[in-house]
């Protein structure tokens, strides 16, 4: 399943066509629990955030999140969420948006008031019920306090690996020049693909696609350009795409240049399990089929 995906052209703005859910009539396949929502995340050209999002919660929604949405910027993010907490509303749909920063979760942070209570003041960013906006809103709070993205990332996942309950923290965040993203622990995959302009062929569209349900994405345009992608799992056979280990932070600069460093070598304090969660949070980590 494609929960989490990024991309960036580095310093190309870039058209991209997305599809966050397929065709309607494989929404109501029984033997795949429904999503709750999706979202996409983009810049204009004047550098402004840009995000539309929707809970699932009626076919209206599932027609917004089917029908194709042709963006223009440098970095991207889309997201499709199955709701481990929160209600099916707006205000805890992905990506969220801080300090002129997109961010997207997958997973679950356990004891939200022991997180709550370490925000403090900063828990006036957050306007949903999520642990995914709150663990963003650390992040916000810990660059504020380094000045360095990077660093506020690794600083935030340590307090969270430390103190509470994790079950899973893999996320990407964007600016208009930069995307970030970490896996952590080794519960989820993520993976990252640094694609040659036109692919293995030097010729070709970009064209993804995640499970048979879920975002697929279209570019034109990267058959000339370079790209980074990031994603849930591989979403073509280009055999250039890698795995992210447990406590990898990978950081695309707004030139393409890519580095991935470890910044969470030991595993979390409190780990979870899908045991360990209720059975709506547990259905939404499981991978779908």
């Amino acid at each position: 399943m494609c929960r989490l995906f990024g991309m960036t052209g580095g310093p190309e703005r870039i058209s991209a066509t997305f599809w966050l859910l397929q065709a309607p009539d494989s929404l109501s396949q029984q033997s795949h629990r429904e999503p709750d929502g999706t979202g996409l995340g983009s810049y204009s050209e004047a550098g402004k955030p840009l995000v539309s999002k929707q809970p699932l919660a009626a076919y209206e929604d599932h027609r917004f999140a089917t029908e194709a949405k042709e963006i223009h910027s440098r970095t991207f993010v889309a997201h499709v969420r199955y709701a481990s907490n929160g209600g099916l509303e707006r205000k805890n749909t992905h990506p969220f948006e801080q300090a002129d920063r997109l961010f997207a979760h997958n997973g679950v942070i356990g004891d939200v008031d022991q997180l709550d209570t370490e925000l403090g003041d900063s828990l006036s960013l957050v306007h949903g019920d999520t642990d995914s906006e709150r663990f963003f809103a650390l992040i916000t709070r810990e660059a504020q306090r380094t000045g360095d993205l990077g660093q506020a990332i690794t600083s935030a996942g340590r307090w969270v690996a430390a103190n509470l309950p994790v079950f899973a923290i893999n996320c990407v965040l964007i600016t208009d020049s930069d995307l970030y993203a970490l896996r952590y622990p080794d519960t989820h995959e993520l993976h990252v693909l640094e694609r040659a302009a036109g692919g293995p062929s030097g010729n070709e569209h970009l064209e993804h696609s995640g499970d048979p349900r879920e975002t697929r994405v279209h570019s034109a345009h990267l058959a000339d350009h370079p790209s980074v992608v990031v994603a849930s799992e591989p979403m073509d056979d280009d055999p250039a795409w890698r795995a992210l280990d447990s406590g990898q932070l990978l950081h695309v600069d707004r030139g393409l240049l890519t580095t991935i460093e470890t910044v969470l070598p030991e595993p979390p304090a409190h780990p979870l399990t899908l045991a360990d969660l209720d059975p709506h949070a547990a259905a939404s980590q499981a991978k779908q089929s």
